[in-house]
């Protein structure tokens, strides 16, 4: 969902920015950027350069009455709480941040993942 003003590379830094900021931590993945807690990922970077955010379902659909969004597919798959960010959204750090926050804090809400380091 990049356009013209905004390459995959400006999506990649706002999407690390964002993060750095909100978390304190480092977006994973370099050739999928995403995030996860407790083995949950909640946010990632797709080819495009669209940024996609998990929200709970009252969020979700705020966000996208808000922004006119629709679903995310992936691989021919709907992820069904997730939502794209939209471009004029990720040129807006600021507002950005509390969507991202909603979602931090989603993830947070969810239960651990056991990984296979366990």
């Amino acid at each position: 969902m990049t356009n013209s003003h905004t390459t995959y590379a400006d999506a990649l830094e706002r999407y690390r920015a964002l993060v750095a900021d909100a978390t304190g931590e480092k977006v994973r993945g370099k050739a999928n950027p995403y995030t996860s807690m407790n083995g949950n990922m909640f946010s990632f970077l797709d080819k495009a350069g669209t940024m996609c955010l998990r929200l709970p379902d009252e969020d979700r659909k705020a966000f996208a009455a808000a922004f006119q969004t629709s679903a995310v597919v992936q691989y021919g798959a709907v992820m069904k709480e997730y939502v794209p960010v939209p471009p004029q959204l990720l040129a807006d750090p600021v507002v950005l941040k509390g969507w991202f926050v909603k979602c931090l804090a989603y993830a947070q809400s969810l239960p651990a993942k056991p990984t296979s380091r366990e």
